[in-house]
């Protein structure tokens, strides 16, 4: 009776184990896809604002035709790259509206009268912002990648997802990281 109570346990305990791994494999998971949508909402907050940026500016350059076109262009391209699920082309669509903004912000200095409107300066504000605020979520995004990364690679982890890859085994991609760097700081060792 001793040894059937003690099997019973142990296989209990191997199945509570498992389950507890399994869960915190898809609360990972759950946590990248949720910082992933994170920098969607502030990718959408940053068109939108620089929309509104340039028909402010519109009436003081013809700059802005190039850059909304340029903009709308490469939001388009990003659009797409993320429904055919190309993440490395999104990220560069997005990476290039950055640029692209910047170069809205370096013309104020020649339209002093643009310099002074306000909504201009709020909405110049809100881009700042915004592009904070997009920085912080793409760096939560990499960092609940990586958190998933070390643990599906864990010995008992491992295991678990070898046995359900198509719910466990996710291939995510940095944002903003090359794979030679990411590659680089996997490979990187403290010299003494």
């Amino acid at each position: 009776m001793n040894t059937t109570f003690f099997i019973v346990l142990l296989a209990l305990a191997i199945v509570f184990v498992f389950i507890s791994i399994y869960n915190r494999l898809i609360r990972l998971i759950e946590t990248v896809n949720n910082n992933k949508k994170q920098i969607d909402i502030q990718l959408d907050r940053r068109f939108k604002v620089y929309e509104s940026l340039i028909e402010v500016v519109k009436k003081y350059m013809d700059y802005e035709k190039t850059t909304l076109k340029d903009v709308v262009a490469l939001r388009s391209q990003a659009q797409k790259a993320q429904a055919s699920g190309n993440e490395d082309m999104r990220i560069k669509a997005e990476e290039a509206i950055s640029k692209a903004g910047s170069g809205i912000s370096l013309m104020f200095e020649n339209y002093p009268d643009l310099k002074a409107d306000k909504n201009a300066l709020q909405l110049q504000e809100e881009i700042v912002n915004t592009e904070n605020k997009l920085t912080f979520s793409k760096q939560a995004y990499n960092d609940s990648v990586e958190q998933y990364e070390a643990k599906r690679k864990s010995l008992f982890e491992s295991i678990i997802v070898g046995i359900f890859p198509q719910k466990l085994l996710k291939e995510f991609v940095y944002w903003g990281i090359s794979d030679e760097k990411r590659q680089e700081q996997e490979e990187y060792k403290v010299k003494l």
